[in-house]
């Protein structure tokens, strides 16, 4: 029904920078929110950042002033632009949407991307 593709993961140096992109497709009627989480071995899946349709944005305090996420509610498409990477932001970063599909109905689905592994080391 719904897909989110991720892209942009990658290795780069401490100090570095990168953009993870999410595009959600299928029967979609509207996205509420949609956000970053990011996963590391033995550890629970944890938010990064989230962004509602009206554009209100949270993030975990680790990445304040170093991350910022962004949408387009036209396209349904999500970025996490990363800045001033450090080693333990290492992870697999995963999209998230919180999903409408009908307009007569209210219900919201979430909806998770596969996943793409973000290596931050010299």
């Amino acid at each position: 029904q719904v897909q989110l593709v991720e892209s942009g993961g990658g290795l780069v140096q401490p100090g570095g920078s990168l953009r993870l992109s999410c595009a959600a497709s299928g029967s979609i009627f509207s996205i509420n929110t949609m956000g970053w989480y990011r996963q590391t071995p033995g550890k629970q899946r944890e938010l990064v950042a989230a962004i509602t349709s009206g554009d209100s944005t949270n993030y975990v305090d680790s990445v304040k002033g170093r991350f910022s996420i962004s949408r387009d509610n036209v396209k349904n498409t999500a970025s996490l632009q990363m800045n001033s990477l450090k080693p333990e932001n290492t992870a697999v970063y995963y999209c998230h949407a919180r999903v409408r599909l009908r307009p007569w109905a209210a219900k919201e689905y979430n909806y998770w991307g596969q996943g793409t592994q973000v290596t931050v080391s010299s």
